[in-house]
């Protein structure tokens, strides 16, 4: 329980992400108006987000709301993982990659039923860490603290304990009133520099304050 922790988000962090207008382009192409996939398939989103529909459900319920034949439904789902997926922020993985035996090594990240599969596949995310904690398989998203405490229980090490970086400052806060250190990820030079910082300063004592 006393040992150093670095948990990293992967969508803005793990991933470069940038959004692809894939979801514009479909509105066009079937004639809708702006915004409406999402105002249909907000549910199912949220769904499969918290592993409460299977992909197949999911892709059932693309068809019959977007009104999409099979072809157009498999398309339609590509593009939205490769939007998700993104393409790997090699820098930081190879850096994470030279931390093993240095920490403990976990993920925490909001996803989607499908994740584990094309991300394990593309990125071997599941040989750069110890574990790795999907929303979609434990049903909970940041920012709820239960998503933090989940992570650090399955890498048994203490909060305190802990570095998370997120590119999302709502998740960052969170992380901190689970008694987490936290990093706001904006670049790999400066996130890098937190997460030696934060290896160089050692497992916390119990009536040390953790930094920011």
């Amino acid at each position: 329980m006393t040992a150093t922790c670095v948990i990293l988000d992967i969508g803005g962090v793990l991933e470069i992400t940038p959004e692809t207008g894939w979801v514009q382009r479909w509105e066009e192409r079937l004639e809708l108006p702006l915004g409406t996939v999402h105002d249909r398939m907000r549910d199912v989103w949220r769904a499969g987000s918290v592993g409460s529909i299977s992909e197949r459900e999911v892709h059932e319920q693309v068809a019959v709301r977007l009104g999409l034949d099979g072809p157009q439904g498999q398309a339609f789902m590509a593009e939205l993982w490769a939007e998700y997926l993104g393409t790997p922020n090699e820098d930081l993985i190879d850096y994470v990659r030279g931390l093993h035996g240095r920490c403990r090594l976990g993920i925490l990240s909001n996803s989607f039923v499908g994740a584990r599969e094309r991300e394990s596949t593309l990125y071997h995310f599941d040989e750069l860490v110890e574990q790795i904690v999907y929303s979609h398989e434990i049903g909970i998203e940041k920012p709820d603290l239960r998503a933090f405490e989940i992570a650090c229980a399955n890498l048994n090490v203490r909060p305190e304990n802990c570095l998370f970086i997120d590119d999302v400052e709502v998740n960052v806060e969170a992380a901190r009133a689970a008694g987490m250190q936290a990093h706001l990820f904006e670049d790999n030079t400066r996130t890098i520099r937190r997460i030696a910082a934060h290896l160089d300063a050692g497992p916390l004592a119990p009536d040390r304050v953790p930094l920011a």
